[in-house]
């Protein structure tokens, strides 16, 4: 099953930066640049794990961190910070970080630890099925089902489904689908968003009397269970 990976960094070349780090291996990988937007995401999303900058707008790092392990969230957590002193450090840690590297950082060491830390949780069950209202996803089996039917996807829309299960409720911006489920960095210009999305709602809404998908105009898409 692709590792997908939450990275909060407010710095715009750094982010870029680690999410490249993980998309390079393969990860699938989401990103956020405030910590208000971050805690709100990481309590309703599932990852293997988080990559936490401490110096955020909204909230701080600690603040956020403290908030998921409050809520139960468990998904591993490294902190990469500036703040290099031991005293930092430790507070970092106990604050409910797992590792904790300093800035600047070597790609080969940021992913070694992430690796360890998912050997750590390696025995931790995980959910393997995403649901929003009368949708269900079977992320092993590949299928998906609404009221029980079987909603046929490509490849593509899947992956797109999976990105707005795994934000359910909240707005999805463009510039995160192009980011996450294309692997674009900069917006190409096209309605390659528009294209995939009208197909997803077809299949998803067709035969239904009550939409899930929906257009929040002048920003992006939610995807919401049924009234």
């Amino acid at each position: 099953m692709e590792r997908h990976v939450f990275v909060i960094e407010d710095d715009p070349q750094t982010l870029q930066h680690v999410c490249e780090i993980f998309k390079g291996q393969g990860w699938d990988v989401s990103s956020a640049d405030n910590g208000t937007e971050a805690l709100q995401r990481v309590l309703t999303a599932s990852f293997d794990l988080v990559v936490l900058d401490r110096n955020l707008p909204g909230l701080d790092g600690l603040s956020v961190l403290k908030a998921m392990r409050a809520a139960g969230a468990k998904a591993p957590v490294i902190i990469l910070s500036a703040l290099a002193h031991v005293d930092e450090r430790v507070k970092g840690l106990k604050s409910g970080g797992d590792d904790y590297i300093v800035k600047p950082f070597d790609a080969t060491e940021l992913l070694a630890r992430a690796d360890v830390l998912l050997k750590k949780t390696a025995g931790i069950p995980k959910a393997t099925t995403l649901v929003c209202g009368s949708l269900e996803m079977d992320l092993l089996s590949r299928v998906v089902k609404r009221l029980g039917k079987d909603i046929d996807l490509l490849p593509r829309e899947f992956k797109l489904l999976e990105y707005l299960l795994r934000h359910k409720g909240q707005t999805v911006t463009r510039a995160m689908l192009l980011q996450n489920v294309w692997d674009y960095q900069n917006d190409p210009h096209t309605n390659i968003i528009d294209t995939h999305m009208s197909r997803l709602r077809k299949k998803l809404d067709g035969d239904f009397e009550e939409p899930m998908l929906l257009t929040v105009r002048g920003i992006g898409f939610t995807l919401s269970p049924e009234a």
